[in-house]
């Protein structure tokens, strides 16, 4: 059986898998398997092709995005250069051209 990892957030090695993704049964907590920690610990950002994302990449977005609060929407194959890896929902800060500073989910894109 291979070793599968621990919660990310409680630290649980009581972890377990459902469909593509693991879950902790102790907290709850869900996540991607492809969202796992690197050799330093660090979390490793893929694109929506399984591509590992670095501060600094240039990406292509894959999908019309609406801009929330506006009528604007980022078009498929919008290009955003120099990206910036962050914690959190949306793991991609950026500035889009037209748009100014934007924050993305890594899902969205791929790597250019």
């Amino acid at each position: 059986m291979s070793a599968l990892p621990n919660c990310p957030a409680c630290q649980s090695e009581y972890t377990y898998e459902v469909a593509d993704m693991y879950a902790c049964p102790e907290c709850g907590h869900e996540w991607s398997g492809l969202a796992e920690a690197g050799e330093g610990g660090e979390k490793v950002v893929r694109d929506a092709n399984g591509n590992v994302l670095e501060d600094g990449d240039s990406v292509t977005v894959i999908k019309d995005l609406k801009v929330k609060g506006t009528s604007s929407v980022v078009k498929v194959g919008t290009k955003v250069k120099s990206i910036r890896l962050v914690e959190g929902d949306h793991d991609i800060d950026c500035k889009i051209d037209g748009f100014g500073p934007m924050k993305l989910k890594s899902e969205f894109v791929k790597k250019a």
